[in-house]
């Protein structure tokens, strides 16, 4: 047992290889190995005392599983997963063999690309020429300019963007999801109209992304489109894949 446990990164088939200077979080940055059992292996190293969700660990947890997503499918950990000892990591995969494997197989040649829409920026003239009560609610204002006014022509503003937001993420939606193997919302975030997860084939990532991106461009006045990605497929994994003694640092 190492002295602060073990991190673990992700779960991977068996066969695949580190290369020898693969290192991972902790400074200096903990050298990587595999923990093997049966046809799924965990990828592991020490884990630094005091563990904290510093940038620089953030990024080397990512880091790590983007390298190993360029050779295979990944099962990706969230950061901060640590296990007491190596033993507990082969129970985990002793026990979840069967479950493992197939969520591997499903991650195989995918990635995933997480959209977010999000009201138009700089579009009040689209939304003074296009909804009708922003536009009576504005005359009013400059007949009669009070707070009570302003406030009112302010919330319809914001409703009006809102809506056309949310929209436009629905149409995008429909657009997008014949391209993906799977779909999945995520969590709601303040301000967004949408947020969304796509299981993308990697060979199509880059027209996904260009899709996308077409959408964003045409619907300029009406949604602000974010997407990120290729990123590790997270938003895939179930939390039953999972059951075992790591838990979050």
């Amino acid at each position: 047992m190492t002295e602060n446990g073990v991190y673990v990164y992700a779960f991977i088939p068996e066969g695949e290889v580190l290369s020898a200077d693969a290192v991972g979080v902790g400074s200096p940055p903990a050298p990587l190995r595999l923990v093997g059992e049966g046809r799924v292996i965990a990828v592991v190293s020490d884990a630094p005392p005091q563990l904290r969700a510093r940038r620089r660990d953030l990024m080397a947890h990512q880091e790590v599983l983007l390298r190993l997503s360029d050779s295979g499918p990944v099962l990706p950990m969230r950061f901060g997963a640590i296990a007491p000892d190596e033993e507990s990591v082969r129970a985990q995969l002793s026990g979840s063999q069967a479950e493992l494997l197939a969520t591997l197989s499903h991650l195989e040649g995918a990635v995933e690309i997480n959209l977010k829409a999000l009201p138009a920026q700089n579009a009040l003239a689209a939304v003074i020429a296009e909804e009708k009560n922003v536009r009576r609610l504005r005359a009013a204002v400059r007949r009669r300019p009070d707070y009570e006014a302003n406030v009112r022509l302010g919330e319809a503003v914001a409703t009006a963007l809102s809506r056309r937001a949310a929209d436009a993420g629905k149409k995008v939606l429909h657009k997008l999801t014949p391209m993906a193997r799977a779909v999945v919302p995520g969590p709601e975030v303040h301000g967004c109209a949408l947020n969304v997860s796509f299981l993308v084939d990697r060979s199509e990532s880059d027209t996904f992304r260009a899709t996308a991106q077409r959408f964003a461009d045409a619907h300029r006045e009406r949604v602000e489109l974010r997407v990120a990605g290729p990123l590790p497929c997270y938003s895939f994994v179930s939390s039953q894949n999972l059951r075992t003694p790591v838990a979050g640092g």
